[in-house]
């Protein structure tokens, strides 16, 4: 599944940046299209949220995105809530 999202043209601009500057000079981690970046992005948040131990989590606790509750502190090794698991 893919759903597609809207992206400020100024964020966009940045985001096609970044992905010039990997092209040119290599990263540890290259991406080479603005859709990869963005992919490599959100599975980081997403494994953020499902890890809490994880080095991404700290990403999400900085933008403010852990959920102030117990549920939101518990490993998930599956993607998504818990309580649709095998539907």
């Amino acid at each position: 599944m893919s759903t597609a999202i809207e992206i400020n043209v100024h964020v966009l601009k940045e985001l096609e940046y970044l992905v010039e500057l990997h092209q040119q000079s290599g990263a540890p981690n290259t991406v080479q299209s603005v859709e990869d970046l963005v992919g490599y992005v959100l599975a980081s948040v997403a494994d953020g949220s499902r890890r809490p131990g994880a080095w991404e989590r700290q990403m999400l606790n900085m933008m403010g995105l852990v959920a102030d509750c117990d549920e939101h502190h518990v490993y998930r090794s599956d993607y998504g809530n818990p309580s649709s698991q095998g539907e």
